[in-house]
């Protein structure tokens, strides 16, 4: 079973990225030419735009994602009342489907009846225009991030936050140290594994969006919002460029395979440290 659904479309996927495929009287046709595939990709301009908007996007989304979710956890977990109640708010942009979050937030950026432009014109503040401005579209689909996957991250600190030594903490009190000084010489350094996964885990996703883009502008206006997925979906079907696609694929895998060993090496030095 992991064979037939693992190891045969891998193998697959590298077969076609060595080769040009057509189709001809309504069958494959699958040419051996993997000079010209690595051409491609090396000329493609686009996906050079693709991957730094791509890194963009995932070290401002992952980084404002991390610091709102360890700040919420530590506010939630101080609470003494209805806090299931306010953890449960907290989770639902993470349980909206990607068409529904794309949908409200296309409305709530419009230019003439959005209502944020609304509410910047109630405090004397031209319309801008979000999605159609090249400098504004990437941060416009940051925000929309950040608001879907911090629950993310709140979740995954809360848990930790919940599960600190509440005696050390008192103990720093009694001793004088004060809320900066217990935030960041005591919490912080514990919740240090946990902020390590919560990192690893939204950056990959951070690194593979698509449904957002997608929904919001589809790489617009032209190349400002285009990332590596995207430009992938685009070469293989809408271009039908199997084989330069497939190879992107592989590109794209090769670079999140060396993200985890990165991520592998620094997680392991932060245990020993």
């Amino acid at each position: 079973m992991m064979l037939m659904l693992t190891a045969y479309p891998f193998i697959n996927l590298i077969w076609m990225a060595v080769s040009t495929i057509t189709f001809e009287q309504a069958s494959e046709v699958w040419t051996f030419t993997p000079v010209r595939n690595f051409q491609d990709l090396l000329s493609d301009e686009i996906f050079r735009i693709a991957l730094w908007n791509t890194i963009v996007f995932s070290v401002v989304s992952v980084s404002v994602e991390i610091v709102l979710g360890l700040g919420l956890a530590i506010l939630v977990s101080s609470i003494t009342r209805f806090k299931g109640v306010v953890r449960t708010a907290l989770i639902i942009p993470i349980l909206m489907p990607p068409i529904a979050i794309g949908s409200m937030w296309s409305l709530m950026y419009g230019f003439d009846f959005g209502v944020i432009n609304q509410m910047l014109g109630y405090i004397g503040i031209a319309p801008l225009n979000w999605l159609g401005s090249t400098s504004l579209a990437l941060m416009s689909v940051i925000i929309v991030d950040v608001w879907h996957w911090t629950p993310f991250v709140f979740l995954i600190l809360f848990a930790s936050v919940e599960g600190l030594p509440r005696d050390v903490i008192e103990a720093a009190r009694v001793d004088g140290a004060g809320n900066r000084a217990i935030l960041f010489k005591i919490i912080i350094p514990l919740l240090k594994p946990a902020i390590f996964v919560a990192l690893l885990f939204r950056s990959i996703l951070a690194f593979k969006v698509f449904d957002e883009v997608f929904l919001l502008t589809s790489g617009g206006p032209g190349t400002s919002t285009e990332v590596v997925s995207l430009h992938l979906y685009k070469v293989f079907f809408v271009q039908n460029e199997m084989g330069y696609g497939a190879l992107l694929s592989i590109a794209i895998i090769c670079a999140t395979v060396a993200f985890l060993w990165v991520g592998k090496c620094a997680g392991s030095a932060l245990k020993e440290n």
